[in-house]
């Protein structure tokens, strides 16, 4: 005789229920990098940071722009880089770890005050009320 199963709702309406993700409010912070594994760490929050930040160098060279990749070959800062879009719109920058001086998150965090679980809040009040061309815009970023 087979064996009776609950009915699990689907992965797509526990997702509408999933609570969101805590991010740091990073907008600002400038992080002491007076150790490597301290570099390495604030370097992480850069790559997952939703703004611009600057890069000051060690020979004083400064880049202001957008963390979009990371590259640790290696044991040593040396081998390690960054990589930078540019905020004028220059060619892409790249970074030795070991050049760096200080690190700042100057640029807005374009996700900040916002959430998932307003999104979905949102979409779940336009459904109970029936709506049915349902459509949820980002908000302006300016």
């Amino acid at each position: 005789m087979p064996q009776e199963t609950k009915q699990r709702p689907s992965d797509a309406e526990e997702g509408e229920t999933a609570p969101g993700v805590a991010h740091e409010n990073l907008e600002g912070w400038v992080p002491a990098l007076a150790s490597e594994q301290e570099l390495v760490a604030a370097l992480e929050k850069a790559f997952d940071y939703r703004g611009d930040v600057t890069i000051t160098r060690k020979d004083g060279s400064r880049v202001e722009g957008y963390v979009f990749d990371r590259r640790v070959d290696g044991k040593a800062l040396a081998q390690c880089r960054v990589r930078v879009f540019p905020k004028d719109g220059g060619a892409k920058a790249s970074v030795c770890y070991a050049d760096i001086a200080r690190l700042e998150f100057t640029g807005r965090d374009t996700a900040a005050g916002k959430s998932w679980e307003t999104w979905v809040r949102k979409y779940t009040e336009k459904k109970k009320a029936g709506e049915t061309d349902i459509r949820l815009d980002p908000e302006r970023l300016d």
